[in-house]
């Protein structure tokens, strides 16, 4: 078994711990919160991380009603601008804690004003120095350079965040995801059967709207650093202003459709793509029909859609792990890579 495959497998225990270890911390933040009276929330991030941060961008304007603005850190950087950023929370994600960017971020955005809190794996890395609050992902030691684990523990994290800041999502809801977890490993003999199917695959699209939307990042850069596929992601809306256009006979697409705001328009596209002789693989429930479409993955349970970002992206970490292995790929080692990139 691959490292990358071992630590999808220790997703529940592990998101169980990150929940129970900070729970408390984020009731105590809500009250530090609600006395700070947050107007703007600002998200850095790199790689993973970033993906995460999409996810954190929808999930936290839903939820609490504050604008949320995803960081270029080059503005900081490169351009080395000065904003106010005063009554703003600047959070920085990174599993290892130790992007150089990303810290200059959240030390420039310090002396900008802000509050900072650091969501990361490691207690001893720089950022947990120069936030003024640490959030910590307790998923373990991460040995594959494909994060998956850490991943989906910094969605955790802000759940955690989303509750402490509005009154939306509730923490008996947020608990009952490791469970979910549990359930959806079930899938991966079924899924491991259905990568032979791909074991060719050279380009796809992978599409998703709102909550999920990070989802397709997420599996496209999985696809792209684990199988050497050129995946590219969209918005369904986004899809239909023009990318459509490159779709042919056989060209596959991987669609994340869960119930909810957006099943209607990702049906009606799995309709427009069956038309089109597309290849169509969708990520959904195990209750819902989805007329034209060639492959299935079906989430078991009756997952409310604010809750469902972590139990849907596992069908997608374990479709890129085992089509790597089927490639004659090791989904530990991608060329050119390692776990920590250093950028500014």
């Amino acid at each position: 078994m691959s490292r990358m495959m071992a630590e999808i497998q220790e997703q529940p225990e592990a998101l169980r711990r990150t929940f129970e270890r900070e729970r408390a911390h984020a009731a105590d933040f809500k009250k530090f919160a609600a006395a700070r009276d947050f107007r703007l929330i600002v998200l850095v991030a790199r790689g993973t991380s970033d993906n995460a941060a999409l996810f954190g961008r929808y999930l936290l304007e839903i939820a609490t009603g504050i604008p949320v603005s995803l960081c270029a850190p080059s503005v900081h950087t490169l351009y080395h601008a000065r904003l106010d950023l005063r009554r703003a929370l600047v959070i920085g994600i990174s599993q290892s804690g130790a992007g150089t960017d990303i810290n200059l971020v959240l030390k420039n955005a310090r002396r900008q004003g802000a509050f900072t809190v650091a969501i990361t794996n490691e207690a001893k890395s720089q950022m947990t120095r120069v936030a003024d609050e640490t959030f910590l992902v307790r998923a373990g030691r991460q040995r594959s350079v494909a994060a998956t684990k850490t991943f989906t523990g910094q969605l955790m994290i802000l759940y955690l965040m989303a509750f402490a800041l509005g009154r939306e999502i509730e923490l008996k809801s947020v608990s009952e995801i490791p469970a979910r977890v549990r359930e959806t490993l079930k899938l991966a003999a079924e899924i491991r059967g259905m990568v032979q199917r791909y074991r060719y695959m050279r380009q796809c699209a992978v599409v998703a709207r709102g909550l999920h939307y990070a989802s397709a990042f997420e599996l496209s850069l999985k696809l792209m650093e684990t199988c050497y596929i050129v995946a590219e992601r969209f918005s369904s809306a986004d899809f239909l202003h023009g990318p459509i256009a490159m779709i042919e006979r056989d060209f596959p697409v991987i669609l994340f459709a869960p119930p909810g705001k957006t099943f209607a328009g990702q049906r009606q596209l799995i309709k427009r793509l069956a038309g089109l002789r597309a290849e169509t693989i969708a990520i959904t429930s195990a209750d819902v029909r989805l007329p034209g479409i060639t492959r299935t993955i079906r989430v078991a349970g009756k997952i409310p859609e604010i809750y469902s970002a972590i139990p849907y992206i596992v069908p997608g970490q374990l479709f890129a792990a085992q089509l790597a292995e089927v490639k004659g790929l090791d989904p530990d080692r991608p060329r050119s890579l390692q776990i920590v990139t250093q950028t500014l």
